[in-house]
């Protein structure tokens, strides 16, 4: 979920908008290097600009991040992306940091591969909020050695290259590089007889069932991440996260308002005589019904305002406005009386011709006028 008080990521790397990737790899590369936790040991403000930089590169360089961002700030990314710790950011981009700090790693086995999947929700869960079941196809312990990755269900020993470390080491100018054991692939530990279903890596695929926690006001495109529940990672190292992206199933009555996701639009038919004359018409609202008071004269299309009867903001900016559209309900087949009474009421309008009505008659007798010049 956004959080209140973040810096606009374009101001954290210092770029401009409108900045190619190439400069926004750039400067993210420059304050990397400037707040990098070898360079800044004990220091926790240099680690959180460290962290902040990672935060606003992941979502700048990656084009869709990127486009919901600019629409949206940074509600547009709510629960996309954040990083619990820097060994979050080296696992993220491990590419880059292999390029920037010659593979900088801690030893250990190698962090589980991050998953993302696409859920549909209920209207009324993204409103209020609430847990949604959800079922991910993904990598679980294998049946035949019971995750072992032995095919005799007996322990790994030790890795001999390593010494069980899961890394080897070496000196490479101000830094002290740790490179990941070739052999054991960071796990520390082998399989003497690998399981031959799994190939030794304890993992086959499976189904991991599970429950997210939606936040009131979650729309189309709002991604969620679920720390842990990726895919597992061989020899037990840290599993990998979970994105999921929303997108909220339509309702019969309320309609998102791009311009600001928590703004709602619902279309409400009134009597043609309550528009004409005013009065109160009831409207559907998020908790149940609201009251419209109506001028008189109200225009079909117009557009009635319920402050704060939208959606909760995701950014925790109180809730959005609730908009009502005005239709009239006109009648196919109108009934003898109403039919009477519509009859009635176009004796008086042919006596009594409204502003607008006049105006579009007085055009039209110019426009009429000037065809029959031309025609001369």
């Amino acid at each position: 979920m956004a959080s209140v008080g973040k810096r606009d990521y374009y101001e954290v790397l210092g770029v401009p908008r409108g900045a190619a990737v190439a400069e926004i790899k750039s400067a993210y590369r420059r304050l990397a290097l400037k707040y990098h936790p070898d360079k800044n040991p004990g220091d926790p403000e240099a680690e959180a600009r460290f962290k902040e930089a990672a935060e606003a590169y992941g979502v700048l360089s990656d084009e869709a991040r990127r486009e919901r961002y600019d629409r949206y700030g940074h509600e547009g990314v709510a629960g996309e992306v954040g990083f619990h710790d820097v060994q979050d950011i080296f696992g993220a981009f491990s590419d880059l940091f292999g390029a920037f700090f010659g593979g900088r790693r801690e030893a250990g086995p190698p962090r589980g591969a991050s998953l993302r999947v696409d859920v549909s929700i209920p209207f009324e869960l993204a409103a209020g909020g609430g847990r949604h079941p959800l079922t991910v196809r993904r990598r679980v312990a294998c049946a035949d050695c019971a995750g072992t990755g032995s095919a005799d269900r007996r322990p790994p020993v030790a890795c001999g290259t390593c010494g069980g470390r899961g890394a080897v080491q070496s000196s490479q100018g101000f830094f002290a590089v740790r490179r990941t054991c070739p052999r054991c692939n960071g796990a520390g530990q082998v399989v003497a007889q690998p399981c031959a279903t799994c190939r030794g890596e304890g993992l086959g695929m499976g189904r991991r069932e599970l429950e997210i926690d939606v936040p009131a006001g979650v729309h189309d495109g709002v991604a969620l991440r679920v720390a842990g529940e990726g895919e597992p990672a061989p020899g037990g190292g840290v599993p990998g996260d979970l994105t999921v992206r929303i997108r909220v199933e339509p309702h019969p009555l309320f309609q998102r308002v791009l311009e600001d996701p928590a703004d709602l639009l619902v279309d409400v038919p009134v009597p043609i005589a309550t528009a004409l004359l005013g009065g109160t018409v009831k409207a559907p609202g998020l908790d149940g019904e609201v009251d419209l008071d109506l001028e008189p004269g109200t225009e079909p299309g117009a557009i009635v305002r319920v402050r704060g009867g939208g959606l909760p903001r995701l950014s925790g900016g109180g809730r959005g406005h609730l908009y009502a559209r005005i239709h009239y309900d006109v009648p196919r087949k109108p009934g003898r009386q109403l039919r009477r009474a519509i009859e009635a009421l176009a004796e008086a309008e042919a006596r009594e011709t409204g502003p607008a009505r006049r105006r579009f008659l007085d055009a039209l007798k110019a426009h009429r006028e000037a065809v029959e010049r031309r025609r001369r």
